[in-house]
């Protein structure tokens, strides 16, 4: 005979109890799930919605953020997961509430230092239930696999107290945080024959092994270079700051550090503008910002701006056409724009004499600059 257990089957025979019946329990959690799937989509999209708009008030930078409701199929299949303890029993009794990742969230960062930055942003936006690291939980049970942060939270009865977040009150969501690095595994790991290093043959464990290590190096290297490249920012813009200009390399936080202080900032610029010009720079032939501070020294910017346009042209524009006047001639040779033999060349080079002709027919000595080699 059949005895229904809290919707699902048990097969009965005259001795008891037989076996469980894990597709019925799959169908019947299935079915339930589906009457509140649209509930937890939304939640999804309630919990990314907080996220985004608090990461970037806190000012933290990330890759991507992504959110969404477990899969129906996915749910059941996990649903009919056999307890480890009595295989003939179901893990999740109650699926409905015992699986607590039926909305989910990852958060993928640029660096390992922003994970923990992250970590502060969830702890002051969420009430955290539970938090585990996944490389930890891993290294216990000798398990091969992606380093994670995993997060349980529920929305601050601060938030459910309002009528838009009400419907949410009590509702459960896994945060994931990882690295971009991190999640290159999580993407292959699926792929993964051996989860345990127990029973992975030796040659395939040193590969991975050294898989592993090396994406861990990537990541420290990366954040090393991060951590670097911050402190030469702020080492060279203190250097402009204080004048010493000799071993400041061009790059396009310096050029506009240096840009701002000698021609007054500007805010319509933009960082690819910036980024362009400190290019363009480096061809023509400049060693370092002193280099370039030498050769526009005692060109006044704006006299040279309102004769090439008749108006002050912006900060850029008026950097470009310093420059132009303290090279000359030289500029043609040097440009990158010039260097071919096209329509394309010829008009830059027709548009540059003319530009310098101007600037002499009203007094402008130009070409004064000349590069060392």
């Amino acid at each position: 005979m059949n005895l229904k257990v809290s919707g699902h089957l048990k097969i009965m025979d005259t001795t008891g109890i037989k076996e469980f019946d894990f597709t019925a329990h799959k169908k019947w959690a299935m079915e339930e799930y589906r009457q509140v799937y649209a509930l937890y989509s939304a939640f999804g999209g309630c919990v990314k919605s907080i996220l985004e708009k608090s990461l970037q008030n806190a000012g933290i930078r990330y890759h991507s953020i992504e959110a969404r409701a477990k899969d129906i199929e996915k749910f059941g299949e996990k649903a009919s997961k056999p307890s480890l303890e009595d295989p003939n029993e179901p893990k999740y009794k109650k699926p409905l509430s015992d699986i607590t990742d039926l909305t989910g969230a990852r958060i993928i960062t640029f660096f390992p230092k922003t994970v923990i930055e992250v970590d502060k942003v969830i702890k002051a936006e969420f009430e955290v239930i539970e938090k585990s690291d996944k490389n930890e939980i891993l290294e216990k049970e000798e398990k091969l696999g992606y380093q994670s942060v995993h997060y349980l939270v529920r929305l601050m009865a601060s938030r459910t107290g309002l009528s838009e977040y009400s419907i949410f009150k009590d509702r459960i969501a896994e945060i994931q945080v990882r690295t971009i690095l991190q999640h290159a595994w999580a993407e292959i790991e699926h792929d993964i024959e051996y989860k345990s290093s127990s029973i992975i043959p030796k040659r395939i464990k040193r590969r991975f092994m050294a898989l592993a290590g090396m994406l861990e190096i990537g990541d420290r290297e990366f954040q090393s270079i991060h951590d670097e490249n911050l402190e030469l920012k702020l080492q060279n813009r203190e250097s402009v700051d204080k004048g010493r200009l000799d071993k400041v390399e061009i790059t396009a936080d310096a050029l506009k550090a240096y840009l701002d202080k000698e021609f007054g900032t500007d805010g319509r610029m933009t960082d690819f503008s910036y980024d362009y010009t400190a290019s363009r720079l480096v061809q023509l032939g400049f060693k370092d910002l002193k280099e370039v501070d030498q050769c526009i020294k005692g060109y006044d910017n704006d006299k040279i701006s309102r004769i090439i346009w008749n108006a002050r042209q912006g900060q850029l524009s008026r950097f470009d056409d310093t420059i132009l006047a303290a090279l000359g001639e030289e500029i043609i040779k040097r440009h990158p724009y010039c260097a071919t033999d096209n329509a394309h060349s010829q008009f830059w080079i027709e548009l540059f004499q003319k530009r310098l002709s101007r600037l002499n027919e009203n007094g402008i000595k130009t070409g004064n600059f000349k590069f060392e080699n």
